[in-house]
């Protein structure tokens, strides 16, 4: 999962001007009527003077001029006591968070209000989670669909936001949030989190090394066909020559099976580790219940788990590619695979392995006339924790973040002349010293990011695969329906512990007999109790259907 994460991360800084709704149609939702809280400071860039404006006179979104948020715009949250908010992140503290952490808190004078920051690292945040929030002092809380926000909401763990909370002690976000992303953080009527504030897309495409391609004839790929036949030449004449695998696979290979199924226009409408519901979009509606498929009992996934072991046995990937530890993205960087697939997170490998003469990378859209998904805005979230000693103030802390223009690039990009510098675009560039705090470096700035950002000198390469998406980019019309597994709690997880056994070496290719593997695995979920999580699924998603 950390893998996927930190790709996922890469693949916004490319994006980050990128398209900012998805073709996701606008909806009135709880934050759709939120008016104006009160009166703003805001400095204009090039004089740095300040006037004190109403809301409606400030920029129409993000980007369009600086923010800066003065105590006076909170006049409903009592900041009469000087008071401490304290945030919980998940991953590694970046080198130069005390000086980021000290910047904070010297702006946040003036709102008698400090901030508390604990990094729960990728090596425990599993475990450490779900104990601070029942045992833990917090009052906002980093989560995700991939980072523990179903489980814990089911709990009761988050505070419930309403418009009127929001309109009051969030007016910036009140402001400049886009509606339509509530529904994502909406589960069963109550908002439970606050999502970032841009979507982008997250085409999937594969990255070759060029230079090994044209030694062998091969001038480009525009198919998964021609993939199969650049990773089979790879194998058999290059890697018995320098031992470079044509895919230098970890554990699974579940990013190019995400590029295979996109071949078919497929959304997931449950993503949860291995255990995956999927189905085919079709324009303008939404799938019926029975429409909806573990992924496993597809013919496409069948498919290509066929492939996989027709790689595997052709020697794409090495045997030992269920425990190796390097990551097949490290590893191509590494000049140790040809091959990997994900989104535009790729080009930052290419650029790493280009650093040697002679290397030459490339990327290929192998379903140019397919859908683009999207990235969520539920992907990255902050919640205000139930048990916060002062949820108002909480808020108005994460309002600050997300939207007053010095703050909010603080926590993405760190400090200005030091970690980074930005040109008069508006554009950044990090400096040498970016290794003690890069950009989207912490989890809160995954969640507090508006789409206003980017990085300059951007690879080309990149922006065209970009570019060419724009036409083609499709929200999931499924991703707002939430599944609630607490009354088939130990049904998924005995299906999932099955799905752990089964799906990596499938994705691989390395078993006797595919199809064979598969329906062991089949009946071993469905003696798990896979037909009781299948029935409630569907109750909950007709349920949910019916509303829309």
């Amino acid at each position: 999962m950390r893998k996927k994460v930190l790709s996922v991360i890469l693949s916004m800084i490319m994006t980050a001007s990128m398209l900012a709704g998805c073709g996701s149609a606008s909806s009135e939702t709880e934050s759709g009527s939120m008016e104006n809280a009160g009166d703003i400071e805001i400095k204009d860039e090039a004089t740095a003077t300040s006037a004190s404006v109403s809301l409606d006179e400030l920029p129409a979104k993000i980007g369009e001029g600086i923010v800066k948020a003065t105590p006076e715009m909170y006049g409903d949250v009592d900041l009469s006591e000087h008071k401490t908010v304290n945030i919980t992140l998940i991953g590694d503290t970046p080198a130069a968070w005390d000086d980021v952490l000290a910047k904070t808190n010297e702006y946040l004078e003036p709102f008698n209000t400090e901030v508390e920051v604990s990094f729960l690292s990728w090596s425990d945040y599993q475990q450490m989670y779900p104990l601070t929030l029942t045992g833990g002092q917090v009052d906002l809380i980093f989560t995700a669909p991939w980072c523990f926000m179903y489980t814990e909401a089911a709990k009761g763990s988050f505070y419930v936001l309403d418009t009127d909370f929001i309109s009051k002690n969030m007016p910036l976000t009140s402001r400049f949030q886009a509606a339509e992303s509530w529904d994502e953080t909406t589960i069963s009527g109550q908002t439970i989190a606050v999502p970032s504030n841009q979507a982008s897309p997250m085409g999937k495409i594969v990255a070759i090394r060029q230079d090994l391609a044209d030694k062998y004839g091969i001038s480009s790929l525009d198919n998964w066909d021609d993939y199969m036949n650049y990773a089979k030449t790879i194998a058999e004449k290059e890697t018995p020559e320098s031992g470079i695998y044509a895919l230098a696979a970890s554990g699974d290979n579940n990013e190019l099976w995400d590029l295979y199924r996109q071949q078919e226009d497929t959304f997931l409408a449950l993503d949860s580790d291995y255990f995956d519901l999927i189905y085919n979009y079709k324009e303008g509606s939404l799938p019926e219940a029975s429409d909806i498929k573990l992924v496993y009992e597809t013919d496409l996934f069948k498919s290509y788990a066929n492939d996989m072991k027709e790689l595997a046995d052709a020697g794409a990937w090495s045997r030992s590619a269920l425990t190796n530890t390097v990551t097949d993205d490290d590893a191509f960087g590494n000049l140790q695979g040809a091959s990997i697939a994900w989104n535009t997170s790729v080009f930052t490998y290419i650029e790493q392995a280009e650093q040697t003469e002679g290397v030459v990378g490339a990327a290929y859209d192998l379903t140019k006339n397919n859908l683009v998904g999207c990235e969520c805005y539920s992907n990255n979230d902050m919640a205000i924790a139930a048990g916060s000693a002062d949820p108002a103030r909480a808020a108005m802390v994460l309002d600050i973040l997300k939207c007053d223009t010095y703050l909010n690039h603080l926590w993405i990009l760190g400090v200005e002349d030091e970690h980074y510098t930005i040109n008069d675009a508006g554009e950044y560039t990090e400096t040498d010293k970016a290794g003690d705090f890069a950009a989207y470096a912490i989890s809160a700035s995954w969640a507090i990011k508006n789409g206003d950002l980017k990085e300059a000198g951007g690879d080309p390469r990149a922006e065209k695969v970009t570019e060419s998406w724009e036409e083609r980019v499709v929200n999931n019309p499924t991703v707002t329906f939430v599944f609630d597994d607490s009354n088939v709690a130990d049904y998924k997880a005995a299906v999932s512990a099955v799905l752990n056994d089964y799906v990596p070496m499938l994705e691989l290719g390395l078993v006797d007999d595919v199809d064979s593997t598969i329906d062991e695995m089949i009946k071993a979920c469905y003696d798990s109790g896979l037909q009781n999580v299948l029935d409630e699924f569907s109750t909950q998603y007709d349920a949910w259907k019916a509303t829309r």
